[in-house]
């Protein structure tokens, strides 16, 4: 990963914009919607937009420790603007290093098409819900499994779904817990992480912990979630403990 994706506020704050013509008045129109404070290179700033990609520009402005988005330039960028997915307040940021703006548009394009106009409605939802989501699930593993079930596929508060903002007061009175403690065996076919399936992709960003075999590699163990625990066995474990177990093996 050679960039780390970060979301910034800029309502209100200073961003440095120069050029103009058509390039310059997309970024300021992006810009106006984030709620910057679009200033010239004057300004004092953190951040500039060199829409021309204007090196002498950018050189100016990277000596005075501002970081620099120059269009079309990404050897002179210390950051890149994605394609965005907008479904206020959920935000999808597409990018690849500068390397293809089309590429990313035609992926933003995709994911548009996939996700309900009201997925921010459920976010909403869900913010405004915390209160009653803690008081309904005390302890924190039966409420991440119980959120987990309420958004998996078909799930009361599935996020394809056009009505799951409206369903999340039904999701938290019917009762709906985590899913029941159980192990999900997986066999491998390959060492490479992009030959998981979708159901192997989904169950370990799902898992609790994951029991694995000594050869099965970092790479495929990265896909779990983050605070899932690893545990390195040699067979199927017959007590794997609550919530959701996965024991992995490489197939011969």
């Amino acid at each position: 990963m050679q960039s780390l994706p970060v979301f910034l506020r800029l309502q209100g704050r200073a961003v440095i914009l120069t050029g103009e013509g058509e390039a310059a008045d997309a970024k300021r129109r992006l810009l106006e919607r984030a709620g910057a404070r679009i200033v010239d290179e004057a300004a004092a700033a953190a951040l500039a937009i060199v829409s021309d990609g204007d090196e002498a520009a950018v050189a100016r402005l990277k000596a005075r420790g501002i970081l620099v988005n120059a269009t079309d330039r990404p050897d002179l960028c210390d950051f890149t603007l994605p394609a965005i997915v907008d479904r206020e307040p959920v935000l999808i940021a597409i990018g690849t290093g500068g390397a293809s703006a089309g590429l990313a548009k035609a992926l933003r394009q995709r994911i548009e098409a996939m996700l309900p106009a009201r997925l921010g409605a459920l976010a909403t939802a869900l913010h405004d819900a915390r209160g009653a989501i803690r008081a309904r699930w005390p302890d924190a593993a039966a409420r991440r499994r119980a959120i987990d079930a309420g958004l998996a596929v078909g799930g009361v508060i599935d996020p394809l779904s056009d009505s799951a903002s409206d369903d999340v007061p039904d999701w938290l009175a019917g009762g709906v817990e985590g899913k029941r403690s159980r192990l999900e065996p997986i066999k491998l076919l390959s060492a490479d992480p992009d030959d998981l399936t979708l159901r192997a992709a989904r169950l370990l960003g799902e898992a609790d912990r994951v029991y694995h075999a000594p050869d099965v590699p970092t790479a495929i163990l990265d896909r779990a979630r983050a605070d899932a625990v690893r545990i390195v066995a040699s067979a199927l474990p017959a007590e794997p403990g609550e919530g959701l177990s996965l024991w992995l093996e490489m197939m011969p």
